[in-house]
């Protein structure tokens, strides 16, 4: 068992909605990160949305990029969806991404492919039709793997807009 890999040895994976393929994250982490997003989607004001506590993302209403002085008042109604960062698809990073961090290179070559994006950069494209053979080698590998598509959805900010109301 090769030990270069210092992620979580728990993850959680499922089909990410956006890219049409399969995404993995840490599992650790992954419940509270989707916490974060829940909360500022529940946000009813701008007040609200900016004293939302992140842990592991980084807050895209907060003062330094939604300004009250700019018209982002304490008792402005918050729509979740008319965040700048998560309009431009910068909120939350895509989760496709994770796969370069929390997967084995070996198995990121031989199952997926580093395909670019015009503005977010580079995603691991894993097909779906690869879910048995990877995570199988990943079990094998010591991995606990757990699928569970919500999750997974959550952390790219799919459908952000409907959990909001």
């Amino acid at each position: 068992m090769t030990s270069h890999h210092p992620n979580s040895r728990r993850l959680v994976y499922g089909h990410a909605t956006m890219h049409d393929c399969l995404a993995f994250a840490d599992a650790d982490t992954a419940t509270e990160e989707a916490s974060e997003v829940r909360a500022l989607a529940a946000a009813r004001t701008w007040g609200e949305a900016r004293q939302v506590e992140m842990t592991h993302l980084w807050n895209p209403a907060g003062p330094d990029y939604h300004d009250p002085e700019d018209g982002y008042s304490d008792d402005r109604p918050f729509d979740v969806t008319e965040v700048g960062a998560i309009e431009d698809g910068r909120w939350p990073r895509m989760v496709t991404t994770r796969g370069f961090t929390v997967l084995p290179q070996d198995l990121q070559d031989k199952y997926g492919k580093r395909t670019l994006t015009l503005y977010d950069g580079d995603y691991l494209d894993i097909p779906r039709d690869c879910e048995a053979e990877l995570v199988a080698e990943l079990r094998e590998r010591g991995y606990e793997v757990t699928r569970d598509d919500d999750l997974i959805n959550l952390l790219d900010g799919f459908n952000l807009g409907s959990l909001s109301r």
